[in-house]
C-alpha cells in the first residue's frame, strides 16, 4: 500500500509539474489530438472504401480500432518513465541514485514520469469504441462490460511488459533500441486491425510473441458476436491473461538484466 500511495502521490506531483506552462501543455496535447485523429481518419478513409474486411463491418473496425487506442495510451500516459526516461537514466548514470534508494526500481522508474498530454488520444479512443458499438450494435450487458474491462486491463499490463523489452535491452547497449518498437508502437499500428486480416506470420507475431490478438481482438471478437479464429465463445475470458503472463516473465528479465548494469562510479 505504501507502493501505491508513492505512486499516486508521484503523479500528483508530475502533474502539476505539467501544469506549470499551460499554453505550451494545450499546444502539445492538441498536437497529439490532430495525431491520433490521423490516424481515425485512415481507418474512416478505409471503411469508405471498402464496405467490408473479411467478415468485419465498418462498426467492428471502428471498434478494434477504439479499444487498441485506449488501451495503449492509458499504458503510455502511466509507463512513460520506461519509455522516455530509462535510456537515458542508464545512458547519464542517473539509475546508480536509483540502485541504493529503498524502492523497487521499476517502481521509481514509474513514478519518474506521467504523459497527460495522451488523454486526448484515449479521448480519440472511447470515440471510435462508441462509434463502433453503435454501429455494430454491440448488446453492453453485464457480462461484455466486464470482459471489455479486463481486455483494457490485461492490455495494460501485456504493453507495460513490452516496454520492459526495450528496458532489458538498454541495459545492454547503453542506448534504447529501435528494434523493440516493431513491438510496441509498430504491434499497436497494425493490431488497430483484427489479426486475422494479416498474413499467418502476422498471425503468429501477435498471437504469439506480442499477444495482442490473445488479449484485445479474440474478447473484442466476443463482445462484437464474431468469434475469431473459429476459437469457442469461452477462450475470450481466458485468453487476456496472456498480457499478465508476458508481463511478469518481462519483469522477471528485467530484474535479471539490472544484475548486468555497470554503474557510472559516480
Amino acid at each position: 500500500m505504501n507502493t501505491v500511495r508513492l505512486y499516486i502521490r508521484s503523479m500528483r506531483i508530475l502533474m502539476k509539474s505539467q501544469m506549470q506552462y499551460p499554453l505550451s501543455f494545450l499546444l502539445q496535447t492538441l498536437a497529439q489530438l490532430i495525431m491520433e485523429g490521423g490516424e481515425m481518419l485512415a481507418v474512416v478513409l478505409l471503411v469508405d472504401r471498402f464496405d467490408h474486411l473479411n467478415q468485419w463491418s465498418a462498426g467492428d473496425l471502428y471498434f478494434f480500432f477504439g479499444l487498441m487506442s485506449v488501451t495503449f495510451y492509458i499504458t503510455e500516459c502511466f509507463g512513460r518513465g520506461i519509455t522516455g526516461n530509462f535510456p537515458s537514466m542508464v545512458r547519464t548514470g542517473q539509475l546508480d541514485t536509483l540502485l541504493i534508494r529503498p524502492r523497487g526500481i521499476l517502481t521509481q522508474v514509474l513514478c519518474s514520469a506521467v504523459d497527460p498530454r495522451r488523454i486526448t488520444c484515449i479521448a480519440v479512443g472511447t470515440v471510435s469504441l462508441i462509434l463502433g458499438s453503435g454501429l455494430s450494435h454491440v448488446e453492453w450487458t453485464a457480462a461484455n462490460i466486464l470482459l471489455l474491462a479486463e481486455s483494457i486491463f490485461c492490455g495494460f499490463w501485456l504493453i507495460l511488459g513490452l516496454f520492459l523489452i526495450e528496458a532489458i535491452l538498454c541495459i545492454h547497449s547503453v542506448k534504447s533500441v529501435e528494434i523493440a518498437n516493431a513491438l510496441t508502437y509498430g504491434g499497436r499500428s497494425a493490431c488497430q486491425y483484427p489479426a486475422d486480416a494479416f498474413p499467418r506470420s502476422l498471425r503468429m507475431l501477435f498471437t504469439v510473441i506480442a499477444p495482442f490478438a490473445l488479449v484485445m481482438h479474440i474478447p473484442a471478437s466476443r463482445i462484437l458476436g464474431k468469434p475469431i479464429f473459429g476459437w469457442p465463445a469461452w477462450i475470450a475470458w481466458i485468453s487476456p491473461l496472456a498480457g499478465i503472463i508476458l508481463f511478469s516473465v518481462m519483469f522477471l528479465l528485467f530484474s535479471r538484466a539490472i544484475r548486468f548494469y555497470r554503474s557510472t562510479g559516480n
